[in-house]
């Protein structure tokens, strides 16, 4: 990605074709996609693909820097909201990123923005409940009981995302948040 500002049109042209591209990943394995079908998809030529991205490998890895920029400054805010704001804000950012999350959760993607966002929560669950429970953050405990409450808040908005967002997003976080909550209940007990 260049250094320098970028304008309106050069932003829209960079979503076009990450949207293009994100589509695409749900339908087939990474290594299938080529950039003539992102750059047809997104309605650019090939020489706008290439003034952005290297090839089509450069462009996932610079989507996954991205997404977990946000991703993880979004998994920090946890520790400061109660569980429905948290919800709340990571519910509306993977809504607005509808097609880059249909990526991450294709069975045809390589999974491993999928597990990066996995530990980068699991670090976070494990982090809260060592302050909650005093114990140390590679007790057997902590260790079990925050993987399953990673996996599963990730398993309620993977079914969300793949069923193409059709519940209404305030169903899904009163779910996580209720889930969460009795978890943590029943982890701090």
């Amino acid at each position: 990605m260049s250094e320098k500002k970028t304008d309106r049109r050069t932003l829209k042209t960079r979503k076009a074709i990450c949207d293009a591209f994100s589509e695409l990943l749900a339908e087939k394995k990474l290594h299938k996609v080529t950039v003539q079908e992102i750059a047809d998809k997104a309605d650019v030529n090939r020489v706008t693909f290439y003034k952005h991205f290297l090839d089509v490998y450069d462009l996932y890895d610079k989507i996954e820097e991205e997404v977990l920029v946000e991703l993880g400054l979004l998994i920090l805010q946890l520790g400061e909201l109660r569980s429905e704001e948290f919800f709340s804000h990571l519910i509306g950012y993977i809504s607005d990123n509808k097609s880059i999350f249909k990526m991450i959760f294709s069975p045809n993607g390589t999974n491993l923005l999928r597990d990066k966002f996995g530990k980068m929560m699991d670090g976070l669950f494990r982090q809260l409940l060592t302050e909650q429970t005093r114990l140390d953050l590679n007790d057997e405990k902590i260790v079990f009981q925050s993987c399953y409450r990673t996996q599963g808040c990730i398993a309620v908005i993977e079914k969300w995302v793949l069923n193409d967002l059709s519940e209404p997003k305030e169903f899904i976080i009163k779910t996580l948040s209720e889930l969460d909550r009795n978890t943590e209940k029943l982890i701090t007990k």
